[in-house]
């Protein structure tokens, strides 16, 4: 099985709202773009999703005793949040990297977008010491 790698879209929230509806369009021209490219170059798409508004989110804490605690989101006071992710398997690291560069384009940037994470998943063997 190919390594599996999470890219994570962080962005401006509030700037995204603002955005004119051209340039929002754009930036979702961007991800079909990116989602033909990755299936034309033999990479997988296995998962992801934009998620909505961070102000809809709920943090879910554990405290000493047990008892679960539920709050509304954010989780951290930050200009930026995560607005979506995708999960791609594989094995061309470098080919997925140059890829992600259509979605980290200037007009990700214009829409309050930050830049673009990738992370490798942890497998089972990645677990054992």
């Amino acid at each position: 099985m190919s390594p599996r790698y999470v890219v994570l879209l962080p962005g401006d929230e509030s700037a995204w709202e603002q955005a004119p509806q051209e340039h929002r369009d754009a930036v979702y021209a961007r991800h079909d773009e990116f989602g033909r490219q990755l299936r034309a170059n033999g990479h997988t798409v296995v998962g992801g999703a934009e998620l909505t508004h961070s102000r809809e989110a709920k943090v879910v804490r554990a405290d000493a005793d047990g008892n679960v605690l539920v709050s509304d989101g954010p989780f951290a006071e930050t200009a930026e949040q995560l607005t979506g992710y995708y999960e791609v398997e594989t094995d061309d690291l470098d080919d997925l990297l140059q890829l992600v560069g259509l979605v980290a384009g200037p007009d990700h940037g214009r829409t309050g977008m930050g830049g673009v994470e990738v992370r490798r998943v942890v497998t089972a063997e990645d677990r054992v010491t």
